[in-house]
């Protein structure tokens, strides 16, 4: 399947290592910066494969190279627009989170995808850690009972090192704040967790110590989810002096779990009412990873590539995106009004948030 990378930063290093690994060939690259490029497949020992051709321009890449799969690592303010060039071209995507920084881009993205048949999966990819997918299954299984709440907390630091690598970062145009980077991963899994349908958002963001951005560095939130499930969402880079966790929290008349790391990737507590041998093996999981970012992107594209092969949905597709979008997008309209906020969100866009701070 030939595939090309769109955006060459931080994120760049798991996608080129997702397609070697699942055997992709790697077509293109691109980045506003050239040196960035060679110096991401240097990292990979692809510095000196010919085949795969740079560009500085991706509609010039997407209108020479034509591939059948292309992913999206560039700053989160341009995602929607390059997706949309993708889409009207017939090509699959794979979005870095957020998909888009507006509801309005979320929604055209899912509808233009099914107008064109194309396939468009999300890098939600902590859904694929081992420690997820285990309790996904218990989950499946019924064996939480009936669920009663759970929370989602990221405690990470990042800083002034890290916003000055990129001009974006932490701007309402391109990035958001730490709910919409550093923890929108979490926010999906309980989202997922606690069936994808929420009804109603309170949340209270700030900027603490970070000045030099336009947007929050902690956030917190409740979440009333439909099936009548309550949930809470801390999310902060302001942790000193390193990252500290994330971790998510499920309980149920018949079932509590813990996971914890500092990305989702550890059992932390695996209790259930009809505890099973292998139960056992579950209670101490640790899943080692290299970066925060996990293993998942490997299983994700592996997804994705069997999704366009199988005519099928992603694993994670474009309305999980879009769901994990909107709980944020819900939390900083509550900011904004000092009021909850009912779902569906409509016409609202992290730029609404400029000013706050």
């Amino acid at each position: 399947m030939k595939y090309a990378l769109i955006g060459c930063g931080r994120i760049a290093t798991n996608h080129i290592k997702a397609a070697v690994a699942n055997g992709l060939e790697i077509a293109a690259v691109c980045d506003i910066v050239p040196e960035k490029m060679g110096q991401l497949l240097a990292k990979h020992g692809l510095e000196n494969d010919s085949s795969i051709k740079h560009y500085e321009d991706y509609i010039r890449l997407l209108d020479e190279v034509r591939p059948q799969l292309v992913s999206i690592a560039t700053e989160s303010g341009i995602h929607a627009q390059i997706a949309l060039a993708c889409i009207d071209r017939g090509i699959n995507v794979i979005i870095e989170k957020p998909m888009a920084m507006s509801m309005e881009d979320a929604d055209e993205i899912i509808r233009r995808a099914e107008e064109k048949g194309v396939k468009v999966s999300v890098c939600h990819q902590n859904r694929f850690n081992v420690a997820v997918q285990k309790t996904r299954a218990a989950l499946e299984a019924g064996r939480f009972g009936r669920l009663s709440h759970g929370s989602i907390h990221v405690r990470w630091n990042r800083d002034r090192n890290y916003y000055d690598q990129a001009p974006w970062r932490g701007t309402w145009e391109q990035d958001g704040g730490c709910l919409m980077n550093q923890c929108i991963h979490g926010i999906d899994l309980l989202c997922w967790m606690f069936g994808g349908q929420v009804d109603e958002v309170y949340g209270a963001t700030r900027q603490q110590f970070h000045d030099y951005l336009e947007a929050e560095d902690v956030g917190m939130a409740v979440v009333k989810f439909k099936n009548g499930a309550i949930g809470t969402i801390e999310g902060t880079v302001n942790v000193y002096p390193r990252n500290l966790e994330e971790t998510l929290y499920i309980f149920g008349s018949a079932g509590t779990v813990k996971i914890g790391g500092t990305s989702t990737n550890n059992i932390d507590v695996w209790d259930f009412a009809d505890e099973t041998e292998a139960d056992v093996s579950n209670k101490n999981l640790k899943e080692v990873t290299s970066n925060v970012y996990g293993n998942g992107h490997t299983s994700l594209f592996a997804d994705m590539m069997e999704a366009v092969e199988q005519d099928r949905r992603p694993y994670v597709d474009a309305v999980s995106g879009r769901n994990a979008l909107e709980i944020i997008l819900a939390i900083y309209k509550s900011q904004k009004t000092g009021l909850p906020v009912k779902l569906p969100l409509k016409n609202f866009a992290s730029t609404d948030m400029r000013g706050t701070f």
